[in-house]
């Protein structure tokens, strides 16, 4: 029986990595403005993402052998290939109760060294001293004597349906979502580190979407990744229409254990990571960080309390200009042009929510806990009584 299920857990595993799940858009949903070829942060050339998802065990939970419903989100800017090319970055927080580390630097040197990690919130000292070994491992800074280095890692709290204090995640686990990151279609749902977290009232997990415009008769765009894992489902609101309210007895969750905690109804949180191709200095992607919240906002984030919401948008354009020792000249949007990056960030970030809670599957975890993925068929059925959707 045991190999049974590890057999299953590891066909799982590759069908979560390697398959697209359905789409929102799939189901009908509309939403605003064009997307790129693959609708996901990939479609900002360079950026490769992968995941490690780790799916293990289940009943009740022991401490340190599981259920485990976890893993590891790796996101490289540039790609792998170009090891040490740093980005132009910056970074905001709706709601500060929850950690992306290395954001101190970011915001003071205006690039980002590193690529960046999501994990769970009991993880991230694990993954960043993953992330500094294999920098040594693979010599990241390509030859430089170079005595610091801040790995952004970043968090959610998936210890509902994870055995979060067993403290599963590995460096094998950061090597296989760093060996795993491509560019092109990448899977959404249950995987990496959105595997155990919930959203809204259902399952949530990774979600990703893009946006493409034009500025001036040239092409750009603007791409999303979030790990969601926040919000009350009576705030559940798609393509205009108040879901949460209308399915309010549609698939709670399931607690078999409650926790004891003072988790309240809403808390949680949201990773957001926004690349774009438009030229911009670091103070205009704090500018375009602090727009991501607009676009959570929209589906039903309300920045509780108990919530981690914390975002960071960097450019791939410039890529010359960072450099230690000689002057460099860059190129910049005009403030008076940014409206388009602005509108295309909120549409990706919507859609980005929104595709993680389509591509989730029905959960069960510790104890028995359950999340449910939320109901293609009566989604499909809300919208149409509301004319989102057309017969």
């Amino acid at each position: 029986m045991k190999r049974l299920f590890a057999l299953c857990t590891t066909l799982l595993l590759c069908a979560q990595t390697y398959s697209q799940k359905p789409r929102a858009r799939d189901l009908g949903i509309p939403f605003v403005g064009k997307t790129g070829a693959f609708n996901a942060i990939t479609d900002v050339k360079g950026v490769e993402v992968g995941y490690s998802t780790i799916i293990s065990g289940d009943g009740e939970n022991v401490l340190g052998k599981g259920p485990i419903r976890t893993g590891v989100t790796a996101l490289f800017p540039r790609g792998k290939a170009k090891k040490f090319s740093p980005v132009y970055a910056n970074w905001y927080s709706l709601n500060g109760n929850g950690e992306m580390t290395g954001t101190t630097w970011v915001t003071e040197s205006g690039f980002l060294e590193t690529p960046i990690m999501i994990t769970n919130t009991n993880s991230v000292g694990e993954v960043r001293q993953a992330v500094l070994k294999w920098f040594v491992d693979t010599d990241w800074y390509s030859g430089e004597n170079w005595w610091y280095t801040y790995p952004v890692v970043a968090e959610t709290y998936d210890g509902f349906l994870n055995d979060i204090y067993g403290f599963h995640v590995k460096e094998k686990h950061v090597l296989e979502a760093i060996n795993n990151a491509i560019s092109g279609k990448i899977a959404e749902g249950n995987v990496g580190g959105g595997t155990g977290m919930t959203c809204l009232g259902y399952k949530g997990g990774t979600g990703t979407a893009s946006r493409v415009f034009s500025i001036n008769d040239k092409k750009y765009t603007v791409g999303a990744i979030v790990q969601s894992n926040f919000g009350a489902k009576r705030n559940l609101s798609i393509a205009g229409v108040p879901v949460g309210i209308a399915l309010k007895d549609t698939l709670n969750y399931e607690f078999k254990a409650p926790p004891t905690s003072r988790r309240q109804e809403g808390d949680g949180s949201i990773i957001v990571i926004v690349a774009t191709d438009v030229p911009l200095l670091p103070h205009q992607l704090k500018r375009v960080a602090q727009r991501i919240p607009l676009g959570v906002g929209i589906v039903g984030g309300r920045g509780s309390n108990g919530s981690g919401d914390i975002f960071l948008a960097f450019s791939t354009a410039n890529e010359g200009a960072f450099n230690r020792d000689e002057m460099t000249t860059v190129e910049t949007m005009s403030n008076d042009l940014l409206m388009p990056v602005f509108e295309a960030t909120v549409q990706a970030v919507e859609e980005a929510i929104i595709n993680a809670m389509v591509a989730a599957d029905t959960m069960e975890g510790i104890n028995g806990n359950k999340a449910y993925a939320i109901p293609h068929d009566l989604l499909v059925e809300t919208l149409k009584k509301y004319n989102r959707i057309k017969d």
